[in-house]
């Protein structure tokens, strides 16, 4: 099945290009236009361009997307009314042909995408953040990759580097992967598979999901493993909160973590063989032996390390088989 067509229409796409190269679109409103005069910004190229909007705080858009939200030829949007709500606010009277481009449908918009991004400009932009990054852009950016059509990017706000520059952890070296699986199963194979990564950790999560993705993190990880959960960025009611596993999940059992939420998870300690789960075989059968049953006893002789209850358990059954 062929591509939703997307042209650019019968607008004089030079025509357009000459408004660009004055500096000045008279679609901007005069205050913005001044400021695009005054940075003397550049012509958007032919091609795919990818932009980052802002998180939440209008603030933070830069004259570049303004410019580009001005002056493209085609918008691809996540949602073509937070776009369009986003240009209004920005004070840009969208003149580009404007499309959704989204999960469900990307795939059938590639071939029009690709074919106006030959003749003008297509601007990709997501609701928020950057295209791409756990967001739409991906499959059009590698169709245009493999049949030679130009691919930029204009930079801007990131939930994921805002998250480690506020999380108060060592993020020299960090991963970032997505969204949390939402399967029990899959969710704790994916932590698990965390345990000894010892660079710093970024992930997305639902309010929905969040209580119970720490509380199984720290079971997996540790309960004394630290965590950054950031939720509602450069929003009104930007809150970080910080501490270790256990104290996050207690905090968002408590229906704290409600928005659009970042986590930060601290790399596993470089110590982390100076003690095994079978250095704490001794304490969990003294726990047991004092009444107290398996499990709350792998807990507690967990405390204080970065050996997972799980691990922990695990290594009780097998030495009693």
């Amino acid at each position: 099945m062929s591509g939703v067509e997307i042209g650019v229409g019968n607008r004089d796409v030079a025509g357009r290009g000459a408004r660009r190269d004055a500096g000045r679109d008279p679609k901007v409103g005069t205050g913005l236009g001044d400021v695009f005069a005054a940075l003397d910004l550049e012509p958007l190229p032919r091609g795919v361009v990818m932009a980052a909007t802002p998180l939440g705080n209008i603030g933070d858009a830069s004259a570049r997307l303004v410019h580009a939200l001005a002056t493209a030829d085609v918008i691809a949007a996540e949602d073509t009314r937070r776009m369009k709500a986003l240009a209004s606010a920005l004070g840009v009277e969208v003149t580009a042909k404007v499309v959704s481009n989204f999960d469900h449908n990307e795939q059938a918009r590639v071939e029009g995408l690709l074919d106006a991004a030959r003749r003008g400009t297509v601007l990709v932009v997501t609701d928020a953040g950057m295209p791409v990054v756990s967001d739409p852009g991906h499959v059009v950016v590698v169709a245009a990759l493999e049949q030679g059509v130009p691919v930029t990017c204009l930079p801007g706000p990131s939930a994921v580097t805002t998250a480690l520059a506020l999380s108060g952890l060592g993020v020299g070296h960090f991963i970032f992967d997505g969204f949390a699986p939402r399967k029990p199963g899959q969710k704790k194979a994916w932590l698990e598979s965390l345990r000894q990564e010892s660079r710093a950790v970024v992930f997305f999560e639902s309010p929905h999901r969040i209580a119970d993705t720490l509380a199984v993190a720290a079971e997996l990880l540790g309960p004394t493993r630290r965590g950054a959960v950031c939720r509602e960025l450069t929003k009104t009611y930007e809150e970080i909160k910080r501490g270790s596993l256990q104290e996050l999940a207690e905090w968002a059992e408590e229906g704290n973590a409600r928005g659009e939420i970042s986590v930060v998870l601290d790399g596993a300690a470089a110590v982390d063989g100076a003690m095994s789960a079978a250095d704490l075989i001794p304490r969990v059968n003294e726990l047991v032996e004092g009444g107290m049953k398996l499990k709350p006893a792998c807990k507690e002789a967990a405390k204080g390390t970065t050996v997972s209850v799980r691990e922990l358990y695990d290594a009780v059954v097998a030495a009693r088989a």
